[in-house]
C-alpha cells in the first residue's frame, strides 16, 4: 500500500515530522509483511489541529448531512471489502474465513447500524418549559487494539462520526494495515478535511501524547488493564472523559442440567475461535464436579478438530497468536498451568508437530483447577481453557466473580428461572445464556477491571455525547 509509512491528516497523506520505521510482522510466517512510521508528539499535536479547526463546522453538520456521509462511507467500505479480508488475515493472523465471515464484516455492521440509528436518535427532547439537547463532545482521541481491528476502529468511529464529533485514530502498530485502508476508504468517501485523522505509533508515545493532550475532549481506549490505567491517568490533568474496554476473564458455569454435549462443544470452540485473542472468551469454564471427566473427554474431541494452520488456507479454523511477545507469554502461562498441578487434558507448551515458522500454539485444556490458579487469574488471550469444577450454584457464583474482571459470563443450563437467577448475580457487562449473543445494537463493555462505558448502538453514541438543558425556550 502506497501510504504505509504516511499519517492522515486533515484531509491529505502527509509524511511523519520525525520518520521512525517499524517492521509489521505477518505472524503466521515470522516474515516483514510492511513497515510503517511511527509518529511522534508533533504529529499527533497537528492531527488534533486539524480535528478541533473541522469540529466547528462537522458539529453543525444536520442528521441528512452525516447520514449522506454514512451511505458514502459503507460503499466505499463494500469496494474495499477482499483488501481488508487479506490485510487482517496478514497483520494480525486471523483464518480467511474468519477475517472474511466476522472480522470485516463487523465494521462495516457497525456503520450501518450507525447510520440507521441516526434516523430516530433523540438529539433534542422537550421536558416542560426545558428542552434536552444532546450535542458532540468535541475532539475525541481512538486508541485500538490487533485482536479485532476493524471492530474496534468502527465501533470508536462510526458512533463519533454519527454524533458529529471529529477524532484523531491511532490502530496498534502490530496490525495497522486495515487501519490504513480504512483511512483510505474514508478519504474516497469524501469525510471533510479533519474530521477523521490517523496517526500509527506506539502506546507510550502516540498514545500517551492523545489521551494527554489538551484539545482533545474524550479518550475512547480498548486493550490492557495496565495500559487503560496509563490512560485514565493521562486524562486525568485536563478532565477529560475517558471510556474504557479492558481485559477479561470470564466464566462459563454449565449448570448440572445442561446438555453437556452441546454445552462443552460451544465452550470449546469459542475459546479457539480468534486463536484465543478475544477480551470476552469463556476462559473459565465452570462445571458440576461429578460432571467434570464427562466435560474432559468432550472438551478434547472438539480441541483434536481444530485445523491449525495458515490463515490464507480456506480448511484452517485456528491461525497463529498475533505476535513473538504475545507467543512467548502464553508459553509461560502454560508452563505455569502445569507447574502449579493443572491437570494437562491436551495441549502443552511448543509449537504443534510440523510448524517450524509462524507463532503457533497448540489449543491447550486445563482441568481440575481452582480458582488461585495462575491459568485461572490472569488473562491468557490465547487458545487455553481452564475447567474448575463447583459442588454448588452458589459455589459457581462464587467463582465467577472472583476476579477483577467483569466484562462476561456464560450460563448454560435448562431451568429459566435457575438461569435468571445466576444472571443477576454475576458481576459483568455481558451475560451470555445458552450461547446466545445480541446484536450491533446491544451494549458492550464491562464492571470492575474491565472498563467503563458502553460500546456498540445507541449505548455506544452516550459517550461521545454533553447533555446541555435549555430552559425557557420549550
Amino acid at each position: 500500500m502506497e501510504h504505509n509509512q504516511q499519517f492522515y491528516i486533515h484531509g491529505q497523506w502527509v509524511n511523519p515530522i520525525q520518520p521512525l520505521d517499524f517492521d509489521v510482522i505477518n505472524p503466521a510466517t515470522e516474515q516483514v509483511c510492511a513497515t510503517i512510521s511511527l509518529g511522534s508528539a508533533l504529529d499527533v499535536d497537528a492531527a488534533v489541529q486539524s480535528a478541533r479547526e473541522a469540529f466547528v463546522t462537522y458539529s453543525q453538520y444536520s442528521i441528512e448531512q452525516r447520514i449522506e456521509l454514512f451511505d458514502k462511507i459503507i460503499a466505499e467500505y463494500k469496494v474495499r471489502f477482499s483488501d481488508l479480508v487479506e490485510a487482517v488475515s496478514t497483520e494480525m493472523g486471523a483464518p480467511k474465513s474468519l477475517s472474511a465471515n466476522a472480522q470485516v464484516p463487523v465494521g462495516l455492521g457497525h456503520f450501518k447500524m450507525a447510520r440507521d440509528l441516526l434516523k430516530t436518535y433523540p438529539f433534542a427532547e422537550v421536558q416542560g418549559k426545558t428542552t434536552i439537547l444532546q450535542e458532540p463532545i468535541g475532539v475525541c482521541a481512538l486508541i485500538t487494539p490487533w485482536n479485532w481491528p476493524l471492530n474496534q476502529i468502527a465501533c470508536k468511529v462510526a458512533p463519533a462520526l454519527a454524533t458529529g464529533c471529529t477524532v484523531v485514530l491511532k490502530p496498534s502498530e502490530i496490525a495497522p494495515l486495515s487501519g490504513i485502508i480504512f483511512a483510505e476508504i474514508l478519504d474516497k468517501a469524501g469525510v471533510p478535511a479533519g474530521v477523521f485523522n490517523l496517526v500509527n505509533g506506539d502506546g507510550p508515545t502516540v498514545g500517551g501524547a492523545m489521551s494527554s493532550h489538551p484539545l482533545v475532549d474524550m479518550v475512547s481506549f480498548t486493550g490492557s488493564t495496565r495500559a487503560g490505567a496509563a490512560v485514565a491517568q493521562n486524562a486525568a490533568p485536563s478532565i477529560k472523559r475517558v471510556s474504557q474496554e479492558l481485559g477479561g476473564k470470564s466464566a462459563n458455569i454449565l449448570l448440572d442440567d445442561v446438555d453437556l454435549e452441546t454445552a462443552v462443544k460451544r465452550g470449546v470452540r469459542s475459546i479457539f475461535s480468534n486463536t484465543g485473542q478475544s477480551c470476552n472468551a469463556p476462559t473459565r469454564m465452570l462445571v458440576h464436579e461429578s460432571q467434570i471427566e464427562q466435560v474432559e473427554a468432550i472438551a478434547k474431541l472438539v480441541a483434536e478438530q481444530v485445523v491449525i494452520g495458515d490463515p490464507q488456507q480456506e480448511t484452517t479454523t485456528m491461525g497463529p497468536l498475533v505476535s513473538e511477545v504475545q507467543f512467548n507469554k502464553v508459553q509461560a502461562l502454560i508452563q505455569a498451568g502445569i507447574d502449579e498441578g493443572a491437570f494437562l487434558v491436551c495441549g502443552g507448551v511448543g509449537k504443534p508437530q510440523g510448524m517450524d515458522k509462524g507463532y503457533f500454539v497448540k489449543p491447550t485444556i486445563f482441568s481440575r483447577s481452582n480458582n488461585q490458579m495462575t491459568i485461572a487469574k490472569e488473562e491468557i488471550f490465547g487458545p487455553v481453557l481452564t475447567i474448575i469444577p463447583y459442588k454448588t450454584d452458589e459455589e459457581a457464583i462464587h467463582i465467577a466473580n472472583d476476579s477483577p474482571y467483569g466484562l462476561a459470563g456464560y450460563i448454560q443450563g435448562n431451568d429459566p428461572k435457575r438461569l435468571q437467577a445466576m444472571a443477576s448475580k454475576i458481576r459483568a457487562g455481558c451475560i451470555y445464556i445458552n450461547g446466545q449473543s445480541g446484536d450491533l445494537n446491544t451494549p458492550f463493555g464491562g464492571y470492575k477491571h474491565s472498563g467503563n462505558g458502553r460500546e456498540w448502538g445507541e449505548h455506544g453514541f452516550k459517550d461521545y455525547l454533553e447533555v446541555k438543558a435549555v430552559m425557557g425556550m420549550a
